[in-house]
């Protein structure tokens, strides 16, 4: 493990954002989602692709909470322009598990 300054922790600015609209990803190499993540008046909507379709569906994500970094510069995936990294943690068979908030907290929200 490769430990890191505090300055370099808060440079990264991870947010909670709803997810506002969910489409498949058939360009993808791997299984796929697109989606549409709002982070409030401060941010605003942003896009991103998640390899999340083992544990999660279009239904189960549309008004999700989520944690993304939204300051990363955006990154050509396929067709779509990515604006943020939705987080997860791996399960062991491969499946990604989303970091999301356990109780509520205002859209756009950072941690802290």
């Amino acid at each position: 493990m490769e430990y890191i300054e505090w300055g370099d922790f808060q440079k990264v600015e991870i947010r909670v954002g709803t997810v506002i609209e969910v489409e498949d990803f058939p360009e993808a190499r791997k299984s796929a989602f697109k989606l549409k993540v709002d982070f409030g008046p401060e941010i605003g909507v942003k896009k991103s692709s998640a390899q999340i379709t083992d544990l999660y569906t279009k239904e189960t994500l549309l008004g999700k909470r989520v944690m993304a970094v939204v300051n990363f510069p955006p990154k050509q995936i396929g067709p779509i322009m990515s604006e943020c990294l939705v987080t997860g943690f791996h399960r062991e068979d491969g499946a990604v598990v989303l970091a999301v908030p356990d109780a509520e907290v205002p859209s756009g929200a950072r941690l802290v």
